[in-house]
């Protein structure tokens, strides 16, 4: 199961650290207005005597808080409001809309990343079975009902770290940093029975959902497309055998399968 952390939410410390940052921008940006000014004057009106020096300096710290404050704020307000969207439109970027998973691009560019630091993992290939027939008895509607139903499934099962992408159609991609052949094949039955047992019911009646799991385990440095290409092998060969099963292997000790693609 994905772990809680009972610290603070992260969104909660962002939005904390964002409005800290706005209030550092707000108080020294009008210090150091208030310091130029006060040196200024300091200079300018030092011939006039004591008196007019005592009021240049009384103006020069007012006038720049009273003018500065607001300023600074209103200019960190829109370039935090800037970041957010900036940050909101990163993340439609990167996530599939219908799923909320990341996309098959993100899901790639992270795992190729993850892979150039890590050398021992697993990459999981997961696809709805017979997917088809619930499109054509029930429509798409209860199509995309269904996938986000097996990506809520997905997502329950896995842990702090672990990355899940959509890779296209019913087809999800999952990387598991760190774990052995062994681990990677109990969290993969997890997902599978944890589908199994979700609730789906188009039109008011029930009908099981199942998947079919590939997937492969690695513990020397490794390319995606390597691993993708294992992965997706044993995922058909899944398939081929009865459908709503796992198949696992390592990297180094997997079969070569001629196989036939099939829902």
């Amino acid at each position: 199961m994905r772990e809680h952390h009972p610290m603070m939410p992260s969104k909660t410390l962002t939005a904390l650290q964002s409005w800290a940052s706005i209030a550092r921008w707000t108080v020294f940006g009008t210090l150091a207005c208030v310091l130029v000014s006060l040196a200024f004057n300091t200079v300018y009106f030092r011939d006039l005597g004591e008196p007019a020096l005592q009021r240049s300096l009384v103006s020069a710290t007012v006038l720049p808080i009273l003018l500065g404050v607001p300023f600074f704020l209103y200019t960190g307000l829109r370039v935090r409001g800037l970041t957010i969207t900036n940050l909101r439109l990163g993340l439609v970027a990167r996530t599939d809309s219908l799923t909320a998973c990341l996309n098959r691009g993100a899901f790639t560019a992270k795992v190729t990343t993850q892979l150039a630091r890590r050398s021992r993992g697993a990459l999981l290939m997961i696809d709805a079975d017979n997917f088809k027939a619930i499109n054509d008895v029930y429509g798409h509607d209860a199509g995309d009902e269904a996938l986000t139903i097996i990506a809520r499934s997905i997502r329950t099962m896995l842990r702090a770290g672990d990355l899940v992408g959509r890779m296209g159609g019913e087809e999800f991609g999952v990387y598991l940093p760190d774990v052995d052949q062994m681990s990677a094949e109990a969290i993969a039955e997890r997902i599978r029975r944890a589908v199994n047992l979700a609730g789906f019911a188009p039109e008011g009646q029930q009908r099981p959902l199942a998947v079919s799991i590939g997937g492969v385990a690695f513990d020397r440095a490794a390319s995606f497309s390597e691993l993708f290409r294992i992965a997706d092998q044993r995922l058909y060969g899944a398939k081929e055998t009865g459908r709503n099963r796992v198949m696992v292997v390592h990297r180094d000790d997997h079969p070569v399968i001629a196989l036939k693609r099939s829902a």
